[in-house]
């Protein structure tokens, strides 16, 4: 891949530049038995190269958005100026026959739009931490089976990238790389190279003048088409039962916060007009303001002088309670009438004389 002059210092060549293809094989028994342990294995290989723009080493470290789906070798390490690393991806064989399988069904359109990303990161690598990188490195090229990182310099590296990814002091440089699976078939012990994807009849060949190859082909491009459409529309009508029954719970649950905060609200007001309404001394009924009370207290005192200059009331003093409270004790009352009944006891009552004595005869004596 050429140099891009645009790219920071600190960012790596990767090859491929935009998408990594996966071809899926399907390895008949046979094959399968006379061959390695690596027959049909599935992989895929990224080239890293540094530019050689600084003298520095720099560090890298490779991401997918499905890790349970590749197997990444080695998922980070350092790169010495103007040296490469290659990067082994191998796609899992759970995952690869679930592939095939959608292309059984589909075609090759189910995996055109395959969603799976790559993230290749770089940034300058610390010198110290370079040179005993390089170091174990040099060691452990030595041996038959190549370098591998150890398990300590794979915990130092990720504490790196976690220390770069939290202080943000260092300059990331970040590269996406898009995922496309492509099957080939595997016939009499030999790879045929061509991808099987869906013949489409790219002539303006009429239909009447097809030979039956291109017909058989033709068919089973529609049919394929046809799959297809019915897979997406049912696929469509599940999300939309989704989402349809995702917004009436949306619904239910909003018209329930609605209600208890109407609630609230009620309550709230009502304590508060109740509370205002005692302030301003409203009980609802009734009711009569400090100079109301004023006035009748002043007419009630006017009519009771008049009343008692009138004689009115002194059948108050006969009350039990209220006559002693009132100060009426009745002596003057009293007093009267024990002076009518003197005058009338007092009062001689005439005396008749004797009748005169009558003899027998009925004569006078």
């Amino acid at each position: 891949m050429p140099s891009d002059e645009s790219a920071p210092s600190y960012a790596l060549e990767v090859t491929p530049e935009s998408a990594l293809q996966f071809t899926l094989t399907r390895t008949p028994a046979s094959a399968a038995e006379n061959s390695s342990t690596d027959a049909g294995v599935t992989r895929c290989t990224m080239t890293l190269r540094h530019p050689g723009k600084t003298g520095q080493h720099l560090a890298f470290k490779v991401k997918t958005t499905q890790p349970r789906r590749y197997l990444v070798r080695p998922n980070q390490g350092i790169v010495a100026p103007n040296s490469t690393e290659t990067v082994s991806i191998l796609l899992v064989e759970k995952d690869k026959q679930i592939l095939l399988q959608s292309y059984d069904r589909l075609g090759q359109s189910a995996l055109d739009h395959s969603k799976d990303k790559f993230l290749v990161q770089s940034c300058a690598a610390p010198d110290e931490f370079a040179s005993l990188y390089d170091k174990e490195k040099r060691g452990d090229e030595q041996k038959s089976d190549g370098y591998k990182t150890s398990k300590e310099m794979a915990e130092k590296l990720t504490s790196l990238w976690d220390k770069t990814s939290t202080s943000g002091e260092t300059p990331v440089f970040n590269k996406k790389l898009h995922v496309r699976h492509v099957v080939m078939e595997i016939k009499s012990g030999t790879l045929d190279q061509t991808p099987q994807v869906p013949t489409h009849r790219s002539d303006k060949t009429p239909v009447e003048n097809m030979s039956p190859e291109q017909m058989f082909s033709e068919v089973s491009s529609l049919r394929r088409k046809y799959d297809e459409l019915v897979a997406f529309s049912v696929n469509l009508t599940a999300e939309r039962d989704i989402l349809n029954n995702s917004l009436e719970q949306t619904k239910r649950d909003l018209n329930r916060e609605i209600a208890a905060k109407k609630t609230l609200q009620e309550a709230a007001g009502g304590a508060s007009a109740d509370s205002r309404s005692i302030a301003r001394g409203d009980t609802g009924g009734f009711s009569l303001s400090v100079v109301q009370v004023m006035v009748i207290a002043i007419a009630c005192f006017l009519a009771g002088i008049k009343a008692c200059n009138s004689d009115s009331v002194d059948f108050l003093q006969f009350v039990p309670i209220l006559g002693p409270m009132l100060g009426m004790t009745g002596d003057v009352l009293t007093g009267d009438v024990l002076t009518d009944v003197v005058a009338v006891v007092e009062d001689p009552v005439p005396v008749m004389p004797d009748p005169p004595a009558m003899d027998e005869m009925g004569m006078e004596g």
